[in-house]
């Protein structure tokens, strides 16, 4: 059955409303009609996306007891120990927080800066945001666009106020852009972040930067960990018995060392915990579509034909 005739059999047997297309009203798919649907022919499902949608497919897939792989949310740690390379430090966050505009799954959600940089990070960091320009994607000289709806608007505003009304700190940004249109927001950086903000417990998938200061290695990691999900993280240091013993402690599927970018198509790209499970790309990725058969053959003890 080809994509096309799948789709078409899923709205004539109503699986999905027609107007589902569009919509993400999740409670409009019945449970019921997993059984007796093609995707009950299916034998595998990957899907890409929130949480809440995963844990929905994978309920949906127990009646056919469906083998699944789903890349969920995230909430990426992003440390900065004082041993690292500074300026690479810097750039890296800006790759790993801002590309996009923030609405990446990998992108780096909370970043974490040890005490003894923490300032001069943040001065550095703050440059370089306020050098973005914000606009429509033909525009000359444009570095980054719109969020996807007013929703998602609504959810960065929400994190920085928040985060200021709990004492956090604006060093640049923290406002809607309106003459730019309804779904564009400043970039924004914001220091003395808490665990007590919302940005700490809650992916943001937007242009916030919130910068939360560190003492210890030990404190840093258990903090990155403090989270539902671990999808990617990311960290800085110039001392390798630190980078094997941090980049084994991080409870993420993904790691990011002296680098903002992890994406490739040879590396197995997933999560743990509630981010979701299995991989896409790499030879694992492949794996994921495949099943193990044993096949044992008996009889077989007659001698060699033609022997005496």
């Amino acid at each position: 059955m080809s994509h096309r005739q799948l789709l078409q059999s899923l709205h004539t047997e109503q699986v999905f409303p027609r107007e589902s297309s569009t919509s993400s009203r999740r409670s409009r798919i019945p449970l019921k009609w997993a059984k007796r649907s093609p995707l009950a022919r299916l034998l595998r499902k990957s899907f890409t996306g929130s949480t809440g949608v995963g844990k929905l497919l994978m309920k949906q897939s127990a009646a056919t007891l469906k083998k699944l792989s789903f890349e969920l949310g995230g909430n990426a740690p992003f440390v900065v120990f004082d041993d690292a390379d500074l300026d690479l430090a810097v750039a890296g966050a800006i790759a790993a927080k801002f590309r996009s505009s923030g609405q990446t799954c990998v992108c780096a959600n909370r970043i974490y800066v040890q005490s003894g940089i923490y300032d001069e990070f943040a001065s550095k960091f703050t440059e370089k945001v306020k050098g973005f320009k914000v606009g429509g994607g033909w525009d000359e000289g444009v570095t980054h666009g719109p969020l996807i709806h007013d929703r998602a608007v609504s959810k960065v505003d929400s994190h920085v106020q928040d985060a200021v009304k709990q004492g956090g700190k604006v060093l640049f940004g923290g406002q809607k852009l309106p003459d730019l249109g309804n779904n564009f927001y400043q970039p924004t950086v914001i220091r003395d972040m808490t665990s007590d903000m919302q940005l700490f417990s809650e992916e943001t998938f937007g242009p916030v930067a919130g910068l939360f200061k560190f003492d210890t290695e030990a404190d840093v990691v258990e903090r990155a960990n403090d989270a539902d999900v671990g999808l990617a993280g990311y960290f800085f240091s110039r001392d390798i018995q630190r980078v094997y013993r941090v980049a084994e402690a991080l409870e993420v599927g993904m790691v990011g060392v002296n680098t903002g970018i992890i994406s490739d198509p040879a590396a197995p790209f997933g999560g743990v915990k509630q981010s979701g499970f299995g991989r896409e790309g790499s030879m694992l990725g492949i794996e994921e579509y495949m099943v193990t058969k044993m096949v044992t053959v008996g009889g077989n003890g007659q001698p060699l034909q033609g022997s005496a």
